[in-house]
């Protein structure tokens, strides 16, 4: 009986730590895939990092997520923060600017 404990244990973290890979890669993929659909104008009329920049960091981000195999290694985690920053700062204002509403 105290030996399935760490069986049962071990195969939790691993579904687990499957589930956090595939959020991860999902999210910086529809970072990256709006990134490169937005226009370039749109990122210098919002004052970020123009869009070769974005698209360059979430893209690396996300083969490097993809190819470690891990969203909780460095280069996951560091994608998944662009990606959040990007789909959570950066793309409402896209979407105002293209919108005419401005900034506010």
């Amino acid at each position: 009986m105290a030996l399935s404990a760490p069986i049962f244990a071990f195969a939790v973290q691993a579904y687990i730590q499957f589930a956090i890979l595939l959020v991860a890669l999902i999210l910086e993929t529809v970072a990256f895939v709006h990134c490169l659909t937005q226009r370039g104008a749109g990122f210098q009329a919002l004052g970020t990092l123009p869009k070769g920049a974005w698209a360059a960091i979430i893209g690396v981000c996300l083969l490097l997520t993809y190819w470690g195999q891990s969203a909780l290694g460095i280069f996951g985690l560091i994608g998944i923060a662009a990606a959040l920053i990007y789909l959570l700062d950066v793309r409402p204002g896209l979407k105002d600017i293209a919108d005419g509403k401005g900034f506010w």
